[in-house]
């Protein structure tokens, strides 16, 4: 279902705030679909020192940024709501091209298994259509406050 959540609705679902919200606004929700979108600017405080003459996003962070793509969409489930996804695994990380100031990164994740406590999707980071990072995730959602 192709919606437009933007910055303020995505904040309902995730504790993150700047400058470690990585997700600017989703695009296209289902039951286990999601994609959001990160735009990368000059002004991110990471190039400050990744890297000062050649700055490039850091792919912890297009990983973290398909994390928090996937909580939103656990998050979003009724049963979850008030709860936090805790990041349990990270598997087959690769990184393929690197993202730098003024790309665009699209973040698609797909939901492998949904359980009472745990999420397992699989993340593709794109910019335009090219792949350049992916990972399998793994979450516990939990209680928030425990």
């Amino acid at each position: 279902m192709e919606i437009n959540m933007d910055v303020n609705e995505i904040k309902k679902y995730l504790p993150h705030r700047y400058p470690f919200l990585l997700v600017d606004k989703i695009v296209d929700i289902d039951e286990k679909k999601i994609t959001g979108i990160k735009n990368v600017t000059v002004n991110e405080p990471f190039f400050v020192g990744h890297f000062p003459d050649h700055p490039v996003m850091p792919g912890v962070l297009i990983i973290e940024a398909l994390a928090q793509t996937c909580g939103v969409l656990a998050l979003k489930r009724e049963e979850n709501r008030g709860k936090l996804a805790y990041f349990a695994a990270i598997q087959n990380a690769k990184f393929r091209k690197p993202v730098f100031p003024g790309d665009t990164i699209r973040l698609e994740i797909e939901v492998m298994k949904y359980r009472t406590k745990v999420v397992q999707a699989h993340g593709t980071a794109k910019v335009g259509r090219d792949v350049v990072a992916e990972a399998d995730l793994l979450f516990s959602i939990i209680q928030a406050g425990k």
